[in-house]
């Protein structure tokens, strides 16, 4: 069975160290970095912290500076890749799967969109979902793609109030994710 939301949610309650000046809106940030790897690449701004620890089966994380001291929760995105073997999984059937997962294992789960969408490259599919995470009330984005029996799983993830503030950095961040 696949299994999604398991780092999802642990990322969400990642302990935080304290950063102030957050530049959230995408006309405020004036640098991006890019990370480049063998069989993708993202970009994401240079106020963003990057973590290639690898840990819950991520590829990267990606996390938002803090607003101030009494902020607790960095907003992040990041990528998990899974090996789908022999299952004969398509697109359409990862995506029932995850929706099903995310209504089973998300705490107030309320799905918001779930649509297919084409780029110059290839067909994918975007979630957007709001649930509860303990003490936080988060909003998820994820896109995902299923390519030669690999499901890419690109996940932004932010307080359901701030998803404003977010919105078109996280949808910048999400859009130049590019699989190779």
């Amino acid at each position: 069975m696949i299994q999604i939301l398991t780092a999802i949610f642990y990322f969400s309650t990642l302990p935080c160290g304290l950063e102030t000046n957050k530049q959230k809106n995408i006309d405020t940030i004036s640098e991006w970095k890019a990370l480049i790897e063998s069989n993708y690449s993202i970009e994401y701004p240079s106020t963003w912290e990057l973590n290639k620890s690898g840990q819950m089966g991520t590829r990267f994380i990606l996390f938002s500076p803090l607003d101030s001291e009494k902020d607790t929760f960095k907003e992040n995105v990041n990528l998990i890749v899974q090996d789908l073997g022999n299952e004969n999984i398509d697109l359409n059937t990862y995506t029932e799967i995850s929706e099903e997962q995310i209504k089973s294992m998300v705490t107030n789960a309320d799905l918001i969109e779930s649509k297919r969408f084409k780029n110059s490259k290839y067909e994918f599919h975007k979630i957007s979902y709001t649930g509860d995470q303990g003490i936080f009330q988060l909003k998820f984005e994820q896109y995902y793609w299923v390519i030669d029996s690999k499901a890419y799983v690109l996940t932004f993830t932010c307080e359901k109030e701030k998803f404003a503030a977010y919105s078109e950095t996280a949808k910048k961040i999400l859009n130049s994710f590019n699989i190779k």
